[in-house]
């Protein structure tokens, strides 16, 4: 059977793919085991494979190193067995930094060390719309800062919100029929994966919801039982982890599908061990919250209103905090969809400056029931573009050593780097002044911030030790102090 490359040279942090030519009969997703071994000089790296239909296997790989790598396969088939390969890996160039880790305990940076400041939106059903919308989608998404995106495999129903049905199913068979867990539909994921790497190409990271409470008897697409979803789970991160800007979410609102800790647990081990390049992994919550300090989650990803609690939360676990729901811009009934656009920002700066970063949803009423938060489309609200503000504020500030304040009180909301950076926020206050402490032994340079109307004012002077600066006496105003070089 013919052995065929996509090409033999990649540059770093993209996908080299494997194609092979084998059986197709039986039922190959269960019946065909197929992996490969990667080699650069002494390092070896593990992949599974996967069957992509019509007797095609594909092995993908994401190579970190540049130089000329090596590969064996396994498999339980003769023709898909020891087959032998090189390919050539070139260094990252343009745009691509690799994949987010976790950076200094508290906060994000890609691969080759360039710090990463989530602003995310959410978008859970965008990838399930027809293509005029998916298309309107990801030019709204060009015209904003976000750099991150929420997004659920399965279809969703929710409400008169969402229930149209998808281009493709996940599985062979039907409603009616019942679906087949055991035979993924390729069409679906290959549907799928496109959408990430339209995203990749904004330079938006997919943070990819696993599991989520909303078929409500829809399709029944939730209805299987541990052992399919364990292999699904593993279909799904073949096909996709080599993707440098995948993140994993194990579930939206985990607490209401009732599964057991052990059977959490179960999954999120599938995660270590079959995503061989370790992407960021993070459960969402209803009302109670899932273990963070376990070890494979790497960062909170939290749904609550209540920020005054984010130092806590940093300390406790010693991992970055997302507020990845803390209700959003709108106008629906519903009690999660009617901040208004003002109240959406100052949650982000509220939890940038409490140390956390923070993610847009916007849910404006729609005579087509097209909402961004989830069919994407539009953006109607103003605070998407004021969110980009902060993303700039945020590029602006030191990338090492700035923690949140935090004292037994913990009133005030700002950032600190010792003797040489302040961000203070006053959110919803409308004092007429700021008084600061600075250290006595530096100068600063001091600037206003208007939040809302995103203008940086300079203070005239240079400023030590207690100092009274005029306000604008309205909402939304921060005052950022840089120590003078």
């Amino acid at each position: 059977m013919a052995n065929t490359l996509k090409a033999n040279t990649v540059e770093q942090y993209s996908v080299h793919e494997i194609e092979l030519k084998g059986p197709v009969s039986g039922n190959p997703f269960i019946d065909v085991k197929l992996s490969a071994e990667f080699r650069f000089l002494n390092r070896t790296v593990f992949c599974e494979g996967f069957y992509d239909g019509d007797g095609i296997y594909k092995i993908r790989f994401m190579p970190d190193i540049p130089g000329d790598w090596t590969y064996i396969t396994k498999s339980n088939i003769k023709e898909l067995d020891k087959k032998k390969g090189s390919f050539s890996c070139t260094a990252a160039s343009g745009n691509n930094h690799g994949p987010v880790k976790v950076r200094n305990v508290y906060d994000f940076g890609y691969a080759d060390g360039r710090p990463f400041y989530p602003v995310g939106t959410t978008c859970y059903a965008w990838v399930h719309q027809p293509d005029e919308l998916v298309n309107q989608t990801l030019a709204s998404l060009a015209k904003t800062r976000f750099n991150k995106i929420r997004m659920t495999v399965m279809p969703k129903d929710y409400d008169v919100y969402i229930n149209n049905e998808p281009p493709f199913y996940p599985f062979e068979g039907s409603k009616e029929k019942g679906w087949d867990f055991n035979r993924p539909n390729p069409e679906f994921f290959r549907n799928f994966e496109k959408k990430i790497l339209e995203l990749q190409k904004l330079g938006i990271e997919a943070d990819v919801i696993l599991f989520h409470p909303y078929d409500n008897g829809h399709w029944n697409l939730d209805k299987m039982n541990r052992e399919q979803a364990a292999f699904n789970l593993k279909y799904l991160i073949a096909r996709i982890a080599s993707i440098r800007n995948v993140w994993w979410s194990m579930a939206n609102e985990y607490d209401i599908l009732r599964k057991t800790d052990e059977e959490w647990e179960k999954y999120f081990r599938i995660i270590q061990e079959s995503d061989p390049y370790q992407h960021l992994c993070s459960i969402h919550n209803g009302m109670e919250w899932y273990n963070h300090s376990k070890p494979w989650i790497t960062h909170l990803s939290i749904q609550t209103a209540y920020l005054q609690d984010i130092q806590d939360w940093r300390e406790l676990y010693n991992k970055p905090v997302i507020i990845d729901e803390c209700v959003y811009e709108g106008n629906i009934p519903n009690d999660w969809g009617n901040l208004t656009a003002e109240e959406m920002m100052n949650r982000f700066w509220i939890s940038y400056c409490r140390g956390a970063y923070c993610t847009h949803g916007e849910t404006y009423i729609h005579p087509e029931n097209i909402l961004w938060w989830s069919k994407g489309g539009k953006l109607y609200g103003k605070s998407a573009e004021r969110i980009g503000f902060l993303h700039k504020i945020m590029t602006e500030t030191p990338a090492e050593g700035v923690y949140p304040f935090h004292n037994t009180w913990n009133k005030e909301t700002y950032l600190i780097k010792e003797k040489e950076f302040y961000l203070y926020y006053y959110g919803n206050s409308q004092q007429a002044k700021a008084r600061l402490y600075l250290p006595k032994d530096v100068k600063f340079r001091l600037e206003v911030i208007d939040a809302w109307n995103m203008t940086v004012t300079p203070v005239n002077g240079e400023f030590s030790g207690m100092t009274e600066i005029p306000l604008p006496g309205k909402p939304y105003i921060a005052v950022r102090a840089i120590k003078v070089k």
